[in-house]
């Protein structure tokens, strides 16, 4: 490690904290949502293939590429194009996946506020006995208002940008030990709730009862978008975490762990959800407004659904507040190791950038609502356009094929540490099923198959 460089403590500390960037708003709220609107258990089958298949070579890749170079994104790739005698221009692969991250904070921390807005929502009794209607108006009520919009961004932003401030120990490794453990405690609560007053059973069904008919092209694209947005791929966020890991800890084992992890909070999650939704005879394909129009109606027509409300949306908050840390840890990191600026007046800086972003986005609900950016898209969905479907699907890309074809052969063997089949197996994945998947995934997104 260089003089400005922290590292975690442990192998536990690792998986916790990449759990915790992969753990985010895309499980808790939009894994549910997806299911919904893919035909259940279809898209169920085919998203755990993905994770199978793409996702955890993925994973696997961008953690050796940090783990070899022990260096943020953008220096990491100029080393190991320097190492492989390639092309200095890798560079920008890191650079790219670093302002990726900035400008998906950007918007990310206003649906965190939105999410910490619910939280007081539930906690004074909004939802009790509250109608379809009324749960759409109190959503509405929070967009078209500019200023609690800005405020609770504010707010996600300071609880951010604070554990940021403390660097690898005190900050990320600290807020993670306590985040994550609290996060499943809290799901498992959720979960005793939604099986003693929910249906249980009809949300098991909707689920996991294999139903082929249902799987489309569509479903399947789908399937394979969300599994590799759903692990933090492509950004820089794995990369930068496993610049901090150990050489003695086991890549694969790690990152399977972190996948199974990943995947079953965000399953575990959906059958909470459909249980309630079932038992109030909601529509399981509400769409993106799943958790913030649907679920409170369920919640409002149940036994101490003020109480578990309030624990619903703390989990989603502290899934959002992980994943959110991980978004600008490698920007920090490349500036604190190549400037003489300290940790906590660069997390300041680029906070304050950050949450000027924010602001627009926030204003994009209302105020700007009309104003448009490029094709007629206003400011919220250019920015999760540009980073969705454009500059993380190539990031994952690059990655994957510099890592199987630019990196030098006993590099990778050496971080890998696979026997002679596992070693072959990651390779194919990496080199040819990977590439090919997300290929297919930018295609579908930029709306040129499908």
């Amino acid at each position: 490690m260089t003089q400005h460089r922290g590292a975690w403590k442990n192998r536990w500390t690792f998986m916790l904290a990449t759990a915790g960037s992969a753990i985010g708003l895309g499980n808790i709220w939009k894994l549910p949502y997806m299911i919904g609107v893919n035909g259940g258990s279809a898209f169920v089958l085919v998203f755990i293939a993905c994770i199978l298949f793409v996702g955890i070579p993925l994973m696997m890749t961008e953690i050796m590429l940090g783990r070899r170079a022990q260096k943020n994104p953008f220096n990491a790739m100029q080393q190991l194009a320097n190492e492989a005698n390639a092309s200095p221009h890798w560079k920008y692969l890191g650079a790219m996946g670093m302002v990726a991250g900035v400008l998906i904070l950007g918007f990310y921390s206003v649906i965190g506020g939105w999410v910490l807005s619910y939280i007081t929502l539930a906690f004074n009794g909004s939802f009790d006995a509250i109608s379809a209607s009324q749960s759409s108006q109190n959503f509405e009520s929070l967009l078209n208002s500019p200023y609690l919009l800005v405020s609770w961004h504010t707010v996600f932003m300071v609880m951010t940008m604070g554990v940021v401030a403390r660097g690898v120990s005190s900050g990320l490794e600290r807020a993670n030990n306590i985040l994550i453990p609290a996060l499943f405690a809290i799901l498992l609560i959720l979960l005793g709730y939604s099986m003693s007053v929910g249906d249980m059973q009809a949300a098991y069904q909707f689920m996991f009862t294999p139903d082929f008919s249902k799987i489309t092209p569509v479903a399947v694209l789908s399937a394979l978008g969300h599994a590799f947005f759903s692990l933090s791929l492509g950004m820089g966020s794995v990369m930068v975490y496993g610049s901090y890991l150990q050489r003695n800890v086991s890549i694969a084992n790690t990152t399977i762990c972190i996948a199974l992890v990943d995947t079953l909070l965000g399953l575990l999650v959906g059958l909470a959800i459909y249980s309630l939704v079932f038992a109030n005879q909601l529509t399981p394909n509400a769409g993106p407004g799943l958790i913030f129009q649907t679920l409170p109606i369920a919640f409002g027509h149940m036994p101490f659904g003020h109480l578990f409300a309030t624990l619903f949306f703390t989990l989603v908050a502290f899934a959002a507040w992980t994943s959110a840390i991980s978004l600008v840890e490698p920007t920090i990191a490349w500036v604190v190791e190549n400037t003489s600026v300290k940790r906590a007046h660069a997390t300041v800086h680029l906070g304050l950038i950050i949450w000027m972003i924010g602001i627009t986005v926030s204003l994009s609900f209302n105020v700007w609502q009309d104003v448009t950016i490029v094709f007629g898209l206003g400011i919220f969905d250019t920015l999760d356009k540009l980073t969705s479907t454009i500059m993380l699907p190539l990031g994952g890309l690059l990655m994957a094929l510099f890592a199987g074809y630019v990196m030098q052969k006993h590099h990778r063997q050496d971080e890998l540490n696979l026997g002679r089949s596992y070693y072959t197996a990651w390779k194919i994945t990496n080199n040819i099923i990977a590439p090919l998947a997300i290929l297919m995934v930018f295609l579908y997104l930029l709306g040129l198959i499908g």
